[in-house]
């Protein structure tokens, strides 16, 4: 079991969306996020404390986490000798990254060394299955993005937090490094491969009580060239019932894409529909979930009523506002 609360490792991240893994965490787990540990040049900030290695283990830390999620998940050399100092300053390591920890030789020396434990939380433990597309009794509902990085996870747990208030039967199912980290499990779907990826889902989200809910964590996006293959594969192994498209209205282009624009709702909510009744051919969209973070109250309320009139769909910001006309619709149905 990673030991909890954390110390979140910043590192040098170029921008808040690149801290996107301490962010989840320190949003929806305050209770594990003690501080922060930032490098010269860091763009992000978490609002926690920042604090040094000796600093957040004297306070209870006992594990440093990664909270950067950067473009090919790599370590960093500048991030190496604070790793080894916070092995050796008796904290274990849990990293989301598609750089393995135990593929570092120093940080596997240095952790054998002290007695400390490396986690590596993007490695599949489970020999998935090929999908087949069989019928599972239960719902499904999936969050679908115009880009990446746009709130489908929080819109998820948001939705999973007032359907439990609610009483209502309903699971969060985390497929990326962020929702493990703050649910303890899942599966971590971009490594998974290719040809087992819609097994995994599959897998994630069984058959289940005819009122039970999977709030399935979306990734990527169809319209992204570098992640939609995993957005399809959420899809298809999901075979959701239900579809929440989500969106940030400030963003110039595509993460990381300088020369792509972001889709329209429109064009989000035709192509997903498509090609979730491929599998599931009773899949409806059922609400607007927008990240209105970067727009002041006046600015949010405008927007919302907006993109709801001209889709016909309830269109909340489920962290700002809460997720509760989101669960309506999907009690709807």
């Amino acid at each position: 079991m990673i030991q909890t609360p954390y110390l979140l490792f910043l590192g040098d991240a170029p921008d808040p969306l690149a801290a996107k893994v301490a962010q989840g965490i320190r949003d929806w787990r305050p209770d594990f996020a003690l501080g922060q540990l930032r490098l010269d040049g860091c763009k992000a900030d978490m609002a926690l404390p920042d604090m040094t290695l000796p600093e957040a283990y004297a306070a209870g830390a006992r594990t440093l986490v990664i909270g950067v999620a950067n473009r090919g998940g790599v370590i960093s050399d500048a991030w190496k000798a604070v790793l080894v100092d916070a092995l050796k300053a008796g904290f274990d390591i849990a990293s989301g990254l598609h750089n393995l920890l135990r593929d570092e030789p120093e940080l596997v020396a240095a952790a054998k060394a002290e007695g400390r434990t490396l986690f590596d939380v993007r490695v599949p433990s489970v020999d998935y299955p090929i999908a087949d597309g069989t019928k599972r009794t239960g719902k499904r509902c999936l969050a679908v993005g115009t880009d990446c990085s746009v709130g489908k996870m929080y819109t998820a747990l948001a939705m999973e937090a007032a359907m439990t208030t609610r009483g209502m039967n309903a699971t969060f199912r985390a497929t990326g490094q962020t929702g493990i980290l703050i649910t303890g499990g899942g599966v971590p779907l971009d490594a998974v491969i290719a040809d087992f990826m819609a097994g995994a889902v599959e897998w994630l989200t069984p058959s289940n009580d005819a009122d039970h809910w999977d709030l399935i964590e979306g990734q990527g996006s169809l319209f992204h060239a570098s992640y939609s293959g995993v957005t399809m594969a959420l899809i298809h192994g999901g075979a959701p019932d239900a579809l929440i498209l989500c969106h940030e209205p400030t963003r110039e282009h595509m993460r990381g894409l300088p020369g792509y624009q972001l889709p329209t709702l429109e064009a989000l909510r035709d192509l997903a529909l498509t090609l979730a009744h491929v599998v599931n051919p009773g899949c409806q969209v059922v609400g607007i979930s927008v990240n209105t973070k970067a727009l002041s109250d006046a600015e949010a309320t405008a927007y919302l009523a907006e993109v709801e009139a001209r889709l016909g769909l309830p269109a909340v910001d489920p962290f700002r506002h809460g997720a509760d006309r989101l669960v309506d619709a999907l009690a709807a149905i």
